[in-house]
């Protein structure tokens, strides 16, 4: 005997017939799938090759061995300064730049999270009274009298008590949603890679301060050294002409070359007074209340970890950042794509509605209904098309600027390399010529005190010293911030795994992650 089906098997039936195209339907996600592009990087950094370090002599700096090794997080630790240390330590917190670009961040989490709510039904209730009363004077064909007059009605009185909910849900047919949702999840790993590149910039923003504040203080000790090495010239040479020895002249020339000493020592302090306060803004004091005390700065650049060239794009946040914007445009192409296909949308209402109260609650209160409406755009002159060919002309663009950034990553690090290599052989050979005035300045000095020379000849030999010890700390300076401007170069001790997963980065952990990154 055939199955009969009743009118409510049928309606299940179909609801379940329904349900299923829509979860197949739901499968389906139209837009290009995302290919990262190859940038292929070169067997090894030309400025760590043997032949560049051929003729360097003695003392030069050199990277690290072996060259795969790599920087941790704390990278300022390799310059083995406590002080810089502790100071990096305040940065991280305290750092008004990075708090900013977290809280950026996590608006970025905050906004996956919106586009994630568009895969559930909408829900909304609320509740109502009325009551009412209808006119007595209103005509009733039941209520007139046999002589055509009306009977008057004092008319009737109702109440309305209703409990409505309305649901609506829009199945995501052509992954609109999702791609939505995944566009914001790369856009949130762009935020999570901009905070590291920030925090990796202020950093090395503090490494340099801090170098040049102690160049200063290695230029402000020279010059200070300088001064009271004149003031006892000068002392000597007053000596010489009261006692008939020596001219009038000797003395002009000694107090000339004091007061122009005196006068560059005392305009030091300008430039160690800006680069402290530069510190305190860093690490989030204000410059009033901070002070770093004098002391003598490290002299040579230590050892760096190069790596390979290879493992560049994995350790820079703006090379991370440049490829997540990619992966970001691609999956916005499929949003705009899926407003080709015609949208569902699924309506519901239900809820309870009586005239009393002690009825409110019971079966025969309950009302429901239920629809659906199928809307496809048939005309846009053009405007889908064209929104499509926007962003696939912003995802080609985005490919050129992530080419780009790789680009300018191998040629900051050969540049590091290079200025650090050369700078290093300057400041060895400057120690010779250090030495070398030395030596002239003492046997100009023997030959004026034995009658031999004019102190002209002394003046030039102390300003020719001068100078090359002034160039000797400047050369010093430049080596340190060559160092850290190379280790920046190398992104510090960050790499992508350090980048919260897309799949996660609403969670705490992955909010966590980002926050404890050093």
């Amino acid at each position: 005997m055939p199955t009969i089906f009743s009118n409510s098997n049928r309606s299940t039936a179909a609801i379940l017939t329904a349900a299923l195209s829509l979860a197949a339907l739901s499968g389906c996600r139209v837009g290009p799938p995302y290919i990262k592009p190859v940038v292929p990087p070169p067997p090894e950094y030309k400025e760590t090759s043997a032949p560049a370090y051929t003729n360097a002599p003695d003392g030069s700096w050199k990277p690290a061995q072996p060259q795969d090794a790599m920087l941790k997080g704390k990278w300022w630790e390799v310059f083995n300064e406590p002080e810089l240390n502790a100071l990096e330590e305040q940065l991280d917190i305290n750092n008004q730049n990075i708090a900013r670009y977290f809280q950026n961040f996590m608006a970025a989490r905050a906004i996956v999270a919106e586009a994630r709510s568009q895969f559930f039904p909408s829900l909304t209730g609320g509740a109502s009274f009325s009551r009412q009363k209808s006119s007595g004077a209103l005509r009733n064909s039941a209520a007139t009298t046999g002589s055509g007059g009306v009977t008057a009605s004092s008319g009737s009185t109702s109440t309305v008590l209703s409990l409505p909910f309305d649901i609506s849900w829009e199945p995501d047919l052509w992954g609109r949603v999702r791609n939505q949702v995944r566009a914001n999840q790369y856009a949130a790993q762009v935020s999570a890679a901009d905070l590291e590149n920030e925090r990796l910039t202020e950093q090395a923003n503090l490494a340099l301060y801090y170098f040049e504040l102690r160049g200063q203080d290695a230029l402000q000790d020279l010059y200070n050294r300088t001064v009271e090495a004149d003031r006892k010239a000068l002392d000597y040479t007053r000596a010489q002409y009261e006692t008939g020895i020596g001219n009038d002249e000797a003395v002009a020339q000694a107090e000339v070359t004091l007061r122009n000493a005196e006068e560059v020592s005392t305009g030091l302090a300008t430039n160690r007074a800006l680069y402290e306060h530069a510190i305190a803004t860093l690490i989030g004091k204000p410059a009033s209340n901070f002070s770093l005390p004098v002391r003598s700065m490290t002299y040579s650049a230590p050892p760096i970890p190069i790596g390979l060239p290879s493992q560049l794009l994995e350790r820079r946040p703006d090379v991370a950042s440049a490829e997540r914007t990619m992966a970001q445009a691609n999956a916005i192409i499929g949003v705009e794509k899926a407003a080709y296909y015609p949208a569902l949308s699924l309506s519901g209402a239900g809820g309870l509605e009586s005239s009393h109260i002690s009825s409110l609650f019971s079966a025969p209160a309950f009302f429901w209904s239920l629809g659906s409406a199928a809307t496809e755009t048939l005309f846009d002159a053009g405007l889908r098309r064209a929104t499509v060919q926007q962003y696939n002309a912003q995802y080609q663009a985005d490919v050129a600027n992530y080419k780009q950034t790789v680009l300018t990553a191998f040629q900051q690090v050969e540049d590091s390399l290079a200025t650090l290599r050369v700078n290093s052989e300057q400041v060895v050979r400057q120690k010779d010529s250090v030495a070398s005035a030395q030596r002239y300045y003492n046997l100009a000095n023997t030959r004026y005190q034995t009658g031999l020379d004019p102190y002209l000849n002394v003046i030039n030999a102390q300003n020719t010293l001068l100078n090359d010890q002034q160039t000797a700390v400047q050369l010093q300076i430049q080596q340190m911030t060559a160092a850290v401007q190379l280790v920046q170069a190398l992104g510090g001790g960050w790499d992508t795994t350090q980048l919260p997963a897309a799949a996660t980065i609403t969670s705490g952990a992955a909010a966590d992650k980002v926050k404890s990154t050093p």
